[in-house]
């Protein structure tokens, strides 16, 4: 499973996500963007950050390295923000670490040339695990040391809030009108042929088998099991999501509307005080 570190300093809070995640360094001398099962969104957002962020990583795209975080809610009374302090004490134990890339840019499509094939390959992997949260007004896709790395994917893999309509999941169409790549125009059926044939069975159980038993607790039993499969049988269910999203790339990228740039890079990207850049 995952490597595990400890929590050593709650750095700063990074308000701009949803959940509250915090920036924190930890014994192995790292930094880490630090999303915590006891936000909101729960154990379900961390497992699948890490199903889908090691299946992208394990199909040659760019994510920071996913550790877990063991924090311990000592930490909480030496931070002056309620909320914060709250957040610890309900987070302690094993939270989800995202490797911090210092001085990173927020990939703006209008701003950033994007290769059409890798393009297509990020539409592709959003696809399979149906990512709701790609969209040009929040792209998810940063730039650092010249690569395009991959972040944020608590919102994908659904279908487990519920463990109903699983059929309805497996061959739902993918609406990327507002994906962030979509008017590059994004080579798809090229990802395809890239990228299907790497998913096996194999790729798909190791992906699950990172996840902690501790964030399935609460899971029906064959959990893991039954990621891997809804995985598998999404794979196999192309021909219901595969033709439209081609189709839609391909129109999308002839328009090339080109949206306005955002007016600020975000702070929370800018390493903070006391973090070496």
């Amino acid at each position: 499973m995952l490597r595990t570190v400890t929590a050593t300093r709650y750095v700063t809070p990074m308000r701009e996500g949803g959940s509250l995640p915090g920036l924190m360094e930890a014994d192995d001398l790292g930094t880490y963007v630090v999303k915590f099962h006891g936000a909101g969104q729960g154990r379900k957002a961390l497992v699948a950050e890490v199903v889908a962020g090691t299946l992208a990583r394990s199909l040659g795209l760019a994510v920071p390295t996913l550790v877990t975080v063991q924090v311990d809610p000592a930490l909480a009374p030496g931070e002056p923000d309620q909320e914060v302090q709250d957040l610890l004490r309900r987070s302690a134990g094993l939270n989800l670490g995202v490797d911090f890339l210092p001085g990173a840019l927020d990939l703006d499509p209008a701003a950033f040339e994007v290769n059409r094939r890798l393009a297509g390959q990020v539409l592709w992997f959003d696809a399979l695990v149906a990512n709701a949260d790609r969209s040009w007004r929040n792209p998810n896709l940063l730039y650092w040391h010249r690569r395009l790395f991959l972040v944020d994917h608590g919102a994908t893999l659904t279908f487990q809030h519920r463990w109903t309509g699983l059929d309805d999941w497996v061959g739902r169409p993918y609406d990327a009108r507002d994906h962030a790549l979509v008017e590059v125009g994004p080579d798809v059926l090229a990802a395809d042929a890239d990228l299907a044939a790497l998913v096996t069975r194999d790729l798909l159980e190791a992906a699950v088998a990172e996840v902690p038993p501790a964030w399935l607790a609460d899971e029906p039993a064959g959990a893991r099991s039954a990621f891997a499969d809804l995985l598998a049988r999404r794979l196999a269910a192309r021909a219901d999501w595969l033709p439209s999203l081609a189709e839609s790339a391909a129109r999308r990228g002839s328009d090339r509307v080109v949206r306005r740039p955002r007016a600020h890079r975000p702070a929370w990207l800018d390493p903070p005080r006391g973090v070496a850049s």
